[in-house]
């Protein structure tokens, strides 16, 4: 009787609290008066997020693509664990500390070689926020000032703060609201080849128009490499990259490759533009970097951006939040990406890849499905009309796993360690419900 009593009173603090969050806490893109559910977790560990009232469900998402490892990982526990005994956070402003030294050298030895300096930011949004000063201070700095606007494609998302959301879709975007409040910059159509064997030269022709055009406005080019994340999971050809790489070369103009979704082996390499072979002058991670234990992110850059940067004898960089560099979040970040160097990880994408590839094919015969793609360990089915997200979240519930639509698309990005047979618990059922 005892346990049955405790039991009823958990349930009845639950929905305590449940009732108070529903009435006060906001939701990311959401409603506060007329939200869609949202399930209560109670813990997680693995690939598993267990629901306060018991229901264990595999997590397809890996908490917006950045528990890697999954969740409750002894390693990464420890790393918290011994770094919270000496500190906790302690500012960056005029102090430092080894965690953040050794997270900067570690993040170095990883990136493309180009990479000198390491700025650290609190989020993916605030890394492209620095990216996006570096560039405008470099040429501020270097005497060019009316090099001030930046230069993308459509169909991209690099993050909720302003400077972020002004390079965004304008149109098809989630800020498309804030259009007209933000600064005003250049866009051009996203490649349609997926990949080099489907490239045509006539592909960089309306970017190499634009750059032609805009180069003495012109700071930065700013693209997510090869996989457009938020804005729709569109992937592309590595060539578009090479040629836009060769194109800001030879008109001057900085390239900032955004690779907050894509770094840390989701793609299938460690970055995503090692697939083209390509080195940005600034460059921006997050996500994965803390294994989804901790916000945390960073801005590097070239020696060549930093010289530049200091041209006007100052070289202050205009950027420092307050958690900059947050111990914990270091020494967390350096176990994520020690333990990742130290598995197999390539093997496991590309498996994750395979089967994906198999079990999700078979999509494309549904009348309701407009197309599937995989690369790395991101498998995306889209669908010809917008999904009912909550009654998919449902249905998916229902069969055990946890997914995020968002406008046409059924997508998983699961954590690395996910088994075959947990996987094809979510590939079977992304199929359930997009018949």
């Amino acid at each position: 009787m005892k346990a049955q009593h405790g039991q009823c009173a958990q349930q009845a603090e639950a929905q305590d609290w449940l009732a108070f969050e529903r009435a006060h806490v906001w939701h990311p893109y959401a409603s506060m008066k007329t939200p869609i559910a949202a399930y209560a977790v109670k813990r997680a560990a693995g690939v598993y997020l267990e629901f306060e009232d018991g229901r264990q469900i595999i997590d397809g998402m890996s908490s917006w693509w950045s528990a890697i490892h999954g969740y409750n990982v002894p390693a990464l526990n420890a790393a918290i664990e011994q770094q919270l005994k000496d500190m906790s956070h302690v500012m960056f402003g005029g102090l430092t500390h080894q965690p953040a030294a050794r997270l900067a050298e570690k993040l170095l030895s990883i990136t493309p070689a180009n990479m000198n300096h390491v700025f650290f930011a609190d989020s993916g949004s605030v890394a492209v926020e620095v990216a996006m000063k570096m560039a405008l201070q470099f040429w501020q700095a270097t005497g060019k000032t009316k090099k001030n606007r930046f230069l993308t494609i459509r169909s991209g998302y690099h993050g909720d703060t302003f400077g972020a959301m002004s390079v965004c879709d304008p149109d098809s975007g989630m800020h498309h609201l804030f259009s007209s409040l933000l600064a005003a910059q250049l866009f051009v159509d996203a490649p349609t080849a997926a990949s080099d064997d489907d490239w045509h030269a006539d592909q960089i022709d309306s970017f190499k128009a634009a750059i032609e055009d805009h180069q003495h406005e012109l700071a930065a080019v700013i693209l997510e490499p090869l996989v457009q994340g938020a804005g729709g999971m569109r992937f592309y050809a590595p060539e578009f990259l090479r040629q836009v790489r060769k194109l800001c070369d030879e008109y001057d103009v900085l390239l900032i490759l955004d690779e907050i979704a894509t770094g840390f082996g989701r793609t299938g390499t460690m970055f995503a533009c090692e697939q083209a072979a390509v080195e940005p002058d600034i460059l921006c991670v997050g996500k994965a970097l803390t294994g989804g234990y901790m916000s945390l992110a960073a801005t590097l850059c070239s020696a060549a951006v930093c010289d530049g940067i200091h041209q006007d004898g100052s070289g202050v960089l205009m950027h420092g939040p307050t958690f900059m560099a947050n111990p914990l979040a270091c020494a967390v970040a350096l176990a994520s990406i020690e333990l990742l160097l130290a598995s197999p990880w390539q093997q496991r994408v590309q498996s994750i890849e395979r089967q994906l590839k198999t079990e999700l094919d078979p999509c494309l015969s549904y009348a309701s499905v407009a197309d599937v793609r995989i690369k790395g360990a991101i498998g995306v089915v889209e669908m010809h009309r917008s999904v009912d997200v909550q009654a998919v979240q449902q249905a998916l519930i229902e069969q055990g796993v946890w997914l995020r639509p968002f406008g046409k698309l059924l997508y998983t990005m699961p954590p690395f360690t996910i088994s075959p047979s947990q996987l094809s618990q979510i590939t079977s059922a992304i199929k359930a419900v997009s018949q």
